[in-house]
Protein backbone atom coordinates (compact mmCIF):
# COMPACT_ATOMS: atom_id res chain seq x y z
CA UNK A 1 0.00 0.00 0.00
CA UNK A 2 2.79 2.52 0.52
CA UNK A 3 4.28 1.92 -2.65
CA UNK A 4 1.34 2.48 -4.37
CA UNK A 5 0.48 6.16 -2.56
CA UNK A 6 3.90 6.52 -3.48
CA UNK A 7 3.95 5.99 -7.04
CA UNK A 8 0.67 8.07 -6.41
CA UNK A 9 2.12 11.11 -4.82
CA UNK A 10 5.06 10.73 -7.40
CA UNK A 11 2.71 10.96 -10.83
CA UNK A 12 0.76 14.23 -9.26
CA UNK A 13 4.19 15.73 -8.65
CA UNK A 14 5.13 15.44 -12.56
CA UNK A 15 1.36 16.62 -13.35
CA UNK A 16 2.03 19.64 -11.32
CA UNK A 17 5.85 20.37 -12.61
CA UNK A 18 4.79 19.94 -16.11
CA UNK A 19 1.46 22.43 -15.76
CA UNK A 20 3.33 24.83 -13.64
CA UNK A 21 5.93 25.26 -16.87
CA UNK A 22 3.38 25.37 -19.61
CA UNK A 23 1.91 28.56 -17.54
CA UNK A 24 5.16 29.88 -17.26
CA UNK A 25 5.74 29.62 -21.39
CA UNK A 26 2.27 31.00 -22.37
CA UNK A 27 3.10 34.48 -19.71
CA UNK A 28 6.44 34.86 -21.92
CA UNK A 29 4.79 34.24 -25.44
CA UNK A 30 1.79 36.39 -24.65
CA UNK A 31 2.80 40.05 -26.33
CA UNK A 32 2.09 43.03 -24.58
CA UNK A 33 -1.40 45.08 -24.66
CA UNK A 34 -1.58 47.59 -27.67
CA UNK A 35 -3.48 49.80 -25.83
CA UNK A 36 -0.28 50.51 -23.07
CA UNK A 37 1.99 53.61 -23.38
CA UNK A 38 5.02 53.64 -24.83
CA UNK A 39 7.21 55.06 -21.96
CA UNK A 40 8.34 58.37 -22.75
CA UNK A 41 11.75 59.14 -24.17
CA UNK A 42 13.76 61.17 -22.53
CA UNK A 43 14.97 64.36 -24.17
CA UNK A 44 18.40 64.56 -24.64
CA UNK A 45 20.37 67.20 -23.54
CA UNK A 46 22.48 69.15 -26.18
CA UNK A 47 24.70 72.21 -25.35
CA UNK A 48 26.00 75.06 -27.12
CA UNK A 49 29.42 77.20 -26.24
CA UNK A 50 29.81 80.38 -28.33
CA UNK A 51 29.36 84.11 -28.24
CA UNK A 52 25.71 85.70 -27.93
CA UNK A 53 24.78 87.44 -31.14
CA UNK A 54 21.37 88.72 -30.45
CA UNK A 55 19.26 88.89 -27.52
CA UNK A 56 15.61 88.95 -27.88
CA UNK A 57 13.59 90.70 -24.25
CA UNK A 58 10.71 90.09 -26.26
CA UNK A 59 11.05 86.34 -27.42
CA UNK A 60 13.19 85.45 -24.59
CA UNK A 61 15.49 83.68 -26.50
CA UNK A 62 19.19 83.90 -27.35
CA UNK A 63 20.86 83.52 -30.29
CA UNK A 64 24.98 81.68 -29.40
CA UNK A 65 27.03 81.76 -32.79
CA UNK A 66 29.74 78.44 -32.74
CA UNK A 67 32.79 78.67 -35.02
CA UNK A 68 32.63 75.54 -36.95
CA UNK A 69 35.72 75.01 -39.18
CA UNK A 70 35.78 78.24 -40.26
CA UNK A 71 31.95 78.38 -41.03
CA UNK A 72 29.73 80.33 -37.94
CA UNK A 73 26.71 78.40 -36.66
CA UNK A 74 23.59 80.17 -35.15
CA UNK A 75 22.09 78.63 -32.66
CA UNK A 76 18.82 80.04 -30.86
CA UNK A 77 17.56 79.15 -27.29
CA UNK A 78 14.61 79.79 -26.13
CA UNK A 79 14.64 80.70 -22.17
CA UNK A 80 11.87 80.43 -19.66
CA UNK A 81 11.22 81.09 -16.07
CA UNK A 82 12.85 77.86 -14.63
CA UNK A 83 16.05 78.10 -17.00
CA UNK A 84 19.36 79.07 -14.72
CA UNK A 85 21.33 81.95 -16.04
CA UNK A 86 24.69 81.99 -14.27
CA UNK A 87 27.59 83.87 -13.88
CA UNK A 88 30.13 81.70 -11.67
CA UNK A 89 28.33 81.32 -8.35
CA UNK A 90 25.88 84.59 -9.14
CA UNK A 91 22.62 84.13 -10.07
CA UNK A 92 21.79 86.17 -13.36
CA UNK A 93 18.55 87.20 -15.51
CA UNK A 94 18.22 87.56 -19.39
CA UNK A 95 18.91 90.91 -19.18
CA UNK A 96 22.51 90.65 -17.75
CA UNK A 97 23.05 88.55 -21.02
CA UNK A 98 24.85 90.89 -23.56
CA UNK A 99 25.72 90.78 -27.42
CA UNK A 100 29.04 89.56 -27.54
CA UNK A 101 29.16 87.62 -24.23
CA UNK A 102 31.16 84.34 -24.12
CA UNK A 103 27.94 81.66 -23.01
CA UNK A 104 27.53 77.54 -22.65
CA UNK A 105 23.79 76.90 -23.37
CA UNK A 106 22.31 73.59 -22.27
CA UNK A 107 18.86 72.64 -23.73
CA UNK A 108 16.59 70.11 -24.80
CA UNK A 109 14.70 69.99 -28.36
CA UNK A 110 10.96 70.25 -27.34
CA UNK A 111 8.18 71.00 -29.92
CA UNK A 112 10.51 71.80 -32.32
CA UNK A 113 12.10 74.67 -30.17
CA UNK A 114 15.56 74.89 -28.19
CA UNK A 115 14.63 75.06 -25.05
CA UNK A 116 17.18 76.25 -22.48
CA UNK A 117 18.27 74.69 -19.13
CA UNK A 118 20.90 76.31 -17.89
CA UNK A 119 23.01 79.14 -19.10
CA UNK A 120 26.56 80.17 -18.08
CA UNK A 121 28.19 83.64 -18.61
CA UNK A 122 31.79 83.34 -19.10
CA UNK A 123 33.62 85.83 -17.13
CA UNK A 124 35.52 87.96 -19.61
CA UNK A 125 38.64 86.97 -20.12
CA UNK A 126 41.70 89.81 -18.64
CA UNK A 127 44.14 90.55 -21.22
CA UNK A 128 47.58 89.98 -19.77
CA UNK A 129 49.51 92.88 -19.32
CA UNK A 130 52.89 92.98 -20.82
CA UNK A 131 55.78 92.38 -18.50
CA UNK A 132 57.82 95.75 -16.90
CA UNK A 133 61.31 96.24 -18.32
CA UNK A 134 63.97 95.63 -15.76
CA UNK A 135 65.23 99.15 -15.06
CA UNK A 136 68.54 99.54 -16.92
CA UNK A 137 71.54 101.19 -14.83
CA UNK A 138 73.48 104.10 -16.61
Amino acid sequence: MKKVIAIFVAVIFVFAMASFSFATEEKKAAPAPASAPAPAEKPKVKQVTGNVKAVDMKAMTITVTKMMKDKAEDTVVTVSDKTKIMMGEAKKALADVKAGDKVTAKYTEVEGKNMAKSVAIHEPEKKAEPAAKPMEKK
